[in-house]
């Protein structure tokens, strides 16, 4: 199939779908300048996750895993979301998705516009005392003063989650039940091997509805899950099914 008869088909499905979920991960904000986990280029070829970015090593040397926080909330609070972030913003007023269900930590759905947004992992950029429950949200403005202990004396952490620690019950609830209750999904840049994020797109297959994934490379759901593959990064394929979309439509 050449890659236009995809996006058509692919546009012709999630309209019947309307209004279908959307699950991201880390492939929508690499434009943004945030770097991924996974690859030779990710965080994780240069920290290893059990070791920084466990729960007990938190627990027991907690500026061990701030080190690897830090990078990660420097690089969220310094990037801007990008057009596909704009995109699924536009496409949820227009009633065409929703919810946004996403394995990022950058609160870029929201920043765009996003009314209805999953954050599965949370948000690097909201910060919690684990003595006191003080709050505050980091801007670009205020990382150079932020430490890491409270004024209360406790140590404070960003409100996600780490290695050893399950996802937030009511954050993956919901998803579940989104998944549950539409006619579609679309899944944009997820390698679909981080779970329990990874089973999301199955449920939907498992009910008989299309999956549509969008990503300039192969991932688990390829061949097995999604019924449609867009080769696309997310701006580019993202423009190109809106267009679709409209074209459809207008088409009637």
């Amino acid at each position: 199939m050449k890659p236009g008869d995809e996006l058509v088909k692919a546009a012709r499905l999630l309209l019947q779908a309307r209004p279908f979920p959307v699950l991201t991960g880390a492939g929508i904000s690499v434009e943004s300048g945030i770097p991924t986990f996974h690859g030779p280029e990710g965080l994780w070829s240069r920290y290893d996750p059990y070791e920084y970015g466990h729960i007990d090593t938190f627990l027991e040397h907690p500026e061990r895993t701030w080190e690897l926080l830090l990078e990660i909330i420097r690089s969220s609070i310094s990037a801007r979301p990008n057009r596909a972030h704009e995109l699924l913003a536009k496409m949820e007023m227009m009633n065409w998705c929703g919810p946004v269900i996403t394995q990022n930590v950058d609160g870029f759905h929201g920043l765009a516009g996003s009314q209805n947004v999953i954050e599965l992992h949370g948000n690097a950029r909201r910060i919690r005392c684990m003595k006191c429950s003080f709050t505050e949200t980091l801007d670009p403005e205020g990382l150079e003063a932020f430490q890491i202990n409270c004024y209360c004396g406790g140590m404070k952490r960003p409100e996600v989650v780490l290695y050893g620690e399950d996802l937030p019950m009511s954050a993956l609830m919901s998803a579940r039940e989104s998944c549950y209750g539409c006619k579609g999904v679309l899944v944009i840049g997820t390698s679909g091997i981080v779970y329990p994020a990874a089973s999301l797109p199955g449920i939907v297959h498992d009910r008989g509805f299309p999956v549509v994934e969008m990503d300039p490379t192969e991932t688990a759901l390829t061949g097995s899950v999604a019924d449609v593959s867009i080769r696309m990064g997310a701006s580019s394929g993202l423009e190109a099914l809106f267009d679709a979309m409209e074209r459809i439509l207008d088409e009637g």
